[in-house]
């Protein structure tokens, strides 16, 4: 069986509006390029031919992908969050332990991440830590680059 996806309502709109611009947009574009390349005559030499074949590949493959995402998706429900304890979809302002920085993450599914926009997976490590615990909480936080210790300072959703 393979693995629920929990997303909120507006990563769902995204991978929706992804696959039909992929479906709509890009085979066309893609299956344009193939024709045009099959005019150059022989497929053996044919760089282009070879190239739109792999970005052919690559669209596909997403598609796919996406395609199996949703089969398995589960919309998370942003009334059902609260802000006694970290969630999917909540979003906490943590310290580490020890310093005055603040940084604010909202945790959500592994579909959706975007580290450097402030959005964590729940399956990343800090974002497993954080899961479940509330406002006050040290959490033990294993990362690649050595432990930290994160004070949990706000939780909102």
């Amino acid at each position: 069986m393979a693995k629920q996806t929990v997303i909120t309502d507006e990563g769902l709109k995204k991978l929706e509006a992804e696959l039909e611009e992929l479906k709509t947009v890009k085979r066309k574009e893609v299956a344009e390029k193939i024709k045009v390349a099959l005019g150059y005559g022989d497929l053996s030499e044919n760089s282009e031919y070879d190239e739109a074949k792999n970005e052919q590949a690559i669209i596909e493959g997403r598609i796919a992908e996406i395609e199996n995402q949703l089969k398995n998706v589960r919309v998370l429900d942003e009334t059902e969050i609260g802000t006694e304890n970290v969630h999917i979809g909540s979003t906490v302002t943590v310290h580490e332990k020890g310093k005055k920085t603040k940084e604010t993450y909202r945790i959500v599914g592994s579909t959706e991440a975007d580290p450097l926009g402030g959005r964590i997976s729940d399956e990343s490590p800090i974002g497993k830590a954080l899961l479940g615990h509330r406002k006050g909480d040290e959490v033990e936080v294993e990362t690649p680059g050595g432990v930290l210790f994160l004070i949990v300072d706000e939780i909102s959703k």
